[in-house]
């Protein structure tokens, strides 16, 4: 058992065939009419948008927190190798369910994006949901992901620019946090409020 779960990208690939089992078991007849495609979509945005926003919370949980209490000398472990892992999934999560939600908000209901986004009647919800999603996926790759890479000694700065960098990155995550908040509530409440 060990040798399976210890191996990431086996245990991956095992619930990637469980996906499939589950989706082609419960939902195969629907496969005619292309149901379980748009629904594939739709789970895909919702896993890259747990990913993009578990990782905000570990930033803003767990590491930034805790990077106080880490003595020096176990530092480097964090931000040469644990922050910089941490990013690489963080950042192409946000981009990947940026783009997966406006292809859901184009496949399904015929198509809703330009509804959302200009916050019309019957979408204003999902319309603040996506814009909040979208600040915050810019965010982390104009403001966070470019002062990380400074912060962290990924690209050359003094000492001084990586204190303001990390700082700056900080501050960005926080604002991210925050607009995480009304961003879940807006994308889960559109399935249940009107408007």
């Amino acid at each position: 058992m060990a040798k399976i779960l210890g191996n990431f990208h086996l245990a991956l690939g095992i619930g990637i065939v469980l996906l499939l089992v589950a989706m082609f078991g419960l939902h195969g007849s629907l496969l005619s009419d292309g149901y379980p495609w748009a629904q594939f979509l739709r789970y895909l945005h919702i896993f890259a948008g747990i990913l993009w926003i578990g990782l905000l919370y570990y930033f803003n949980f767990v590491q930034i927190p805790t990077m106080p209490k880490v003595p020096a000398e176990l530092k480097p472990g964090v931000s040469k190798y644990i922050a910089p892992a941490a990013l690489f999934w963080f950042r192409w999560a946000a981009l990947a369910t940026v783009i997966l939600g406006l292809l859901v908000a184009e496949t399904l209901q015929g198509g809703y994006s330009m509804h959302a986004l200009t916050l019309q009647e019957g979408y204003r919800t999902i319309g603040v949901g996506m814009w909040l999603g979208i600040v915050m996926a810019a965010n982390v790759w104009f403001i966070i992901w470019p002062n990380q890479k400074r912060a962290l000694g990924i690209v050359a700065a003094a000492d001084d620019v990586k204190a303001r960098s990390a700082s700056t990155a900080m501050m960005a995550s926080r604002t991210n946090l925050i607009l995480s908040i009304p961003m879940l509530y807006c994308m889960v409440g559109q399935a249940h409020i009107a408007g």
